[in-house]
């Protein structure tokens, strides 16, 4: 079972699967603390949405580009840098589908479109940001960790018995026959 969190979090619906029940009342407000148990990773628990939705890097990247308003995919694609236009759309659309950001075509010609985020993805900013800064304070660790197992391991010393190099040395040829 994992911790119970130092700051526990107030949910009003949860999956059952997701969350678990840990105290009745937060600091006076009624409610019910409840925190992720290892149940989470179950095939048909919410969680695992969520998993999915921030395992995609460009997913987070530009939800937390719109974070300060609405956007241009141009102006999006400058500001987040290293992104194609292709994926940056494709990113876009799974963000709208998933309810995430909102498209806005404003009237004209050419028609312009902006990008904005929900409500729903304003509530995954704050994930976001315990991510980048946990990245921010353990990323040397697991750079070191990655430069570890990427480094090849030590080799054996070689046997003091030298090796012939002729793969031919030290076999007898037969006698020739007479």
């Amino acid at each position: 079972m994992l911790p119970v969190p130092s700051t526990p979090i107030l949910i009003t619906r949860s999956s059952p699967c997701l969350f678990r029940p840990f105290a009745p009342t937060l600091e006076g407000r009624s409610g019910t603390i409840w925190y992720v148990t290892t149940d989470a990773f179950l095939a048909d628990c919410r969680a695992r949405l969520a998993f999915d939705l921030l395992s995609n890097t460009w997913n987070a990247v530009v939800l937390w580009a719109l974070r300060d308003g609405p956007s241009r995919p141009v102006d999006l694609r400058e500001r987040i840098g290293g992104i194609s236009s292709k994926v940056l759309t494709e990113t876009l659309r799974r963000l709208q589908f998933n309810g995430l950001v909102d498209r806005h075509v404003h009237p004209g010609a050419p028609a312009r479109v902006e990008y904005r985020l929900t409500a729903l993805g304003r509530t995954l900013l704050a994930p976001i940001e315990a991510v980048g800064a946990w990245a921010f304070e353990h990323g040397n660790e697991v750079m070191a960790a990655q430069e570890a197992a990427s480094t090849p391991a030590p080799q054996p010393p070689r046997s003091s018995r030298r090796e012939p190099s002729d793969p031919r040395a030290g076999v007898r040829e037969a006698a020739p026959r007479l």
